[in-house]
């Protein structure tokens, strides 16, 4: 059977967005030194088995923030690292807005937050 038509299970298509995950916790906010992960920029991935397809939806920490465009193109180079994504879509979205209360533990102990 191709990979095209075979039956993906719950827990592969699970597997693949926490490969996804793990690939953007390489992309680094240039101002603060942290992955967008942790920063809890990053609100959903959807990953589409058939076809690869995967649309990121995250947020920035302002909405004028000037990184956009670096952000998303280091998300699609991280993402190429994952064999089953063949197309990456980011979308922003601005709700909810984000807040600090969004950022892992790792996050703010670095960044000093409490």
């Amino acid at each position: 059977m191709s990979e095209a038509n075979r039956e993906w299970s719950a827990q592969e298509v699970e597997a693949i967005k926490e490969q996804i995950l793990a690939a953007l916790e390489m992309v680094i906010d240039p101002e603060l030194g942290i992955d967008i992960v942790n920063l809890g920029l990053i609100y959903e991935v959807d990953f589409d088995p058939e076809n690869g397809e995967t649309v990121i939806k995250m947020t920035l920490t302002t909405m004028g923030c000037p990184l956009a465009d670096i952000l998303t193109d280091s998300i699609h180079d991280a993402l190429k690292e994952v064999p089953e994504v063949s197309k990456v879509e980011v979308k922003l979205v601005w709700y909810p807005a984000w807040t600090t209360d969004k950022m892992s533990r790792y996050a703010r102990i670095a960044l000093g937050i409490r």
